[in-house]
């Protein structure tokens, strides 16, 4: 455990120094103080996982529940700013995904753990359950596939249904069939994350915010971090080396940057680039439900899953609020903002209801 306690303002501090007097006042640093032959100072420490957002928390809090001494380094000015507070909020129930596969087993096992732990932590989650469906006679078999692949994957409850069924159930609905997935659901993502966070600090995390991980190298087999409060990869232009402010040493890395994450891996020399897997981008849109004071929907409701994704579906928050979307556009890079329109193809939502949408 943790020698002692550190001071709230600690943890969003943005500067280099003050991680030194916390590495030190908490005595996570396992060796004293030493500089490199350009003068960078270095640190050994025991884990550090880059980037706070709901998977960097998530982790933060399990390695500090399990006795470890964690540092979390951020390069935003908080936490959850990336895409973790980008996305629908769907708890989603392991249909889709090819059986035996990893993302099959750990969304069925995540899923029950996630209600698990949002129900032993209040967290705000409502299982509202979702329709999948086919508004087409050749979808149908389609459907059927599907249902048979989330049972393979154990998902429980699935319940085919006839397109009058589904209508009685959602009267705005007009389909063929539907496939009702019933363990599905919505969650307040930022009370989640701020959960995470609240636990990962009082077991003892530290959280170094405008903090940024610019690259590292692999050194008798172990990852050194190179850090910056001044430097950032986005702003990079690759013409010339960034040079950190200060050298982590850690025993343990875990890189949960987001989207920065596999850019972030390619920068640590040394590290093969057959672990690194290939990054592919895509951008949506979302648009909201406007000129109803009543939500008309009370599930979740997507098409069948398209090529790259699942399909321009409605989403519910835990407000209320009706969204469509989103549309895929595979895009360059996480900074490709070319031709970017706010566009959704509005012929997509016909299919759930008629409705002036807005952005």
């Amino acid at each position: 455990m943790l020698k002692s306690k550190i001071q709230s303002l600690e943890r969003i501090s943005s500067s280099l120094s003050v991680v030194f007097k916390i590495l030190k006042s908490r005595n996570i640093a396992t060796t004293t103080g030493s500089s490199s032959s350009n003068g960078v100072p270095k640190e050994k420490v025991d884990c550090v996982v880059i980037g706070a957002g709901v998977v960097g928390l998530a982790v933060a809090r399990e390695l500090t529940l399990k006795g470890r001494e964690v540092l979390v380094l951020e390069s935003a000015s908080t936490f959850g700013t990336g895409i973790s507070s980008r996305n629908s909020e769907v708890i989603h129930a392991g249909i889709y995904y090819p059986p035996n596969s990893l993302k099959a087993i750990l969304c069925v096992r995540g899923r029950e753990l996630l209600y698990k732990y949002c129900s032993e932590h209040n967290i705000p989650h409502n299982q509202i359950g979702k329709l999948i469906v086919a508004t087409g006679s050749s979808e149908i078999p389609k459907l059927h596939n599907l249902m048979n692949n989330g049972i393979k994957n154990g998902v429980g409850g699935l319940v085919m249904m006839e397109g009058s069924d589904a209508t009685r159930m959602e009267p705005e609905l007009r389909c063929l069939k539907a496939l009702l997935s019933p363990v599905s659901g919505i969650v307040d993502t930022h009370s989640l994350m701020l959960s995470l966070l609240g636990e990962a600090e009082n077991h003892g995390t530290t959280f170094s915010y405008n903090t940024t991980v610019i690259g590292g190298h692999i050194e008798e087999n172990r990852l050194s971090l190179h850090i910056s409060e001044t430097k950032h990869l986005e702003n990079w232009n690759g013409k010339f080396p960034l040079q950190p402010e200060m050298v982590l040493i850690p025993k343990l890395v875990v890189n949960s940057a987001g989207l920065s994450a596999p850019v972030l891996a390619k920068r640590f020399d040394g590290l093969r680039s057959a672990v690194i897997p290939p990054a592919y981008y895509a951008r949506g849109c979302y648009f909201t439900l406007s000129n109803t004071t009543i939500c008309p929907f009370k599930h979740l409701i997507y098409p069948l899953p398209e090529d790259g994704g699942i399909g321009v579906h409605v989403t519910l928050d835990l407000n209320g609020q009706v969204k469509f979307g989103p549309n895929v556009e595979w895009i360059d890079g996480i900074d490709d903002v070319s031709s970017f329109l706010n566009k959704l193809c509005r012929d997509s939502t016909k299919a759930f209801r008629s409705s002036t949408v807005s952005s």
